[in-house]
């Protein structure tokens, strides 16, 4: 093996935290691997909710994900990363100074320093068991909203009560010929800012009620709802019937890698080290000691930039944790550009 293919740091996961970390230790002359699972870059922002709109990223009032991880992707480029998409890594084993890295697909990695960024890791959305929903999946029955266009002078009911099903109904109203979120419980786990504004719009909201069917022919027709306190039931006429219930989330193999886990978490202290020296995890998929997992971007960002910088004292002890501010740091590669 040639030094050429040692990389300083590999990290595991190509969604905004991942990527942030990929430009941060660029601007720290790490040589930098990044592998990514998906066939793309940036991971739930492009996979599950592209065109939501986040409010509570620094530096932009609101912004649809996809743009956000454009711009992500962008300046994750900025120090030419290695980029590898489409390769899960199942494996990692430590062998001298470096730790070699394994992938579904028969790829071999190896790296000095890694940092875990998987997010949350491998997920599926929850279904529900009901007579329509497996029938109508993908023409008519969806779990997120790719495109809130595809909704336009559509009737569409969405089940849940979250940040997803709450920020949808917002984002579609004005679309649609009609919206119509139900939620099986009174109180909503959406920030409440979004649950006022949601209350105040012309979207339909029926507390304590739940899917019973969806009928149809191609597509979707009607959906029975019942109210889980009277057992009374109504028909709705729909076009689109979203189910905004959240996702089972598995952090695969990572479990098996001899890290401590906290849940389905990576247990790291606050310079975000693993138990395994030269091991660091950062974002959803991390539970930092005493605070546990914050599942904010902001945070994410922030473990990154210390991510790296540890992984940069643990490469040269005589280095900083923190390298200075980015109008400080000039690496040579940002002259390659």
């Amino acid at each position: 093996m040639s030094n050429q293919e040692l990389y300083d740091v590999t990290i595991i996961g190509g969604g905004p935290v991942g990527l942030f970390a990929a430009f941060y230790a660029g601007l720290r002359e790490l040589r930098t691997k990044v592998i990514e699972a998906l066939p793309q870059l940036g991971g739930q922002l492009v996979t599950l909710y592209p065109e939501k709109k986040i409010f509570d990223v620094a530096g932009f009032p609101e912004i649809r994900a996809k743009e956000l991880a454009r711009r992500l992707i962008e300046q994750a480029q900025r120090y030419h990363p290695t980029i590898v998409t489409g390769s899960r890594v199942v494996s990692l084993e430590k062998h001298d100074d470096r730790f070699i890295l394994g992938t579904l697909d028969g790829g071999r990695h190896e790296t000095r320093t890694l940092i875990i960024s998987a997010g949350i890791g491998a997920f599926k959305p929850n279904t529900l068991n009901r007579p329509g929903v497996k029938e109508f999946e993908g023409r008519g029955v969806y779990y997120f909203a790719r495109s809130f266009e595809e909704f336009r002078n559509q009737r569409v009911l969405i089940v849940g009560g979250g940040d997803s099903a709450v920020d949808w109904a917002l984002s579609i109203h004005p679309l649609a010929r009609s919206t119509t979120l139900i939620h099986r419980r009174k109180g909503f786990r959406a920030h409440e800012k979004s649950v006022n504004e949601l209350l105040a719009s012309p979207v339909q909201v029926k507390l304590h009620w739940e899917l019973k069917a969806i009928e149809g022919d191609d597509r979707p027709r009607r959906a029975v709802i019942f109210n889980n306190q009277t057992q009374a039931e109504e028909t709705l006429p729909v076009d689109a019937v979203i189910l905004a219930l959240g996702f089972k989330a598995d952090i695969g193999p990572i479990a098996e890698w001899g890290l401590e886990l906290q849940g389905r978490h990576i247990l790291t202290n606050v310079r975000m080290e693993t138990n395994i020296p030269g091991v660091f995890a950062c974002g959803d998929v991390a539970a930092v000691e005493g605070i546990g997992n914050m599942k904010l971007l902001a945070t994410g960002f922030a473990q990154a930039a210390v991510a790296v910088g540890g992984c940069k004292h643990y490469l040269d002890p005589t280095a900083k944790i923190f390298g200075g501010h980015s109008s400080e740091m000039v690496p040579k590669k940002a002259s390659q550009t």
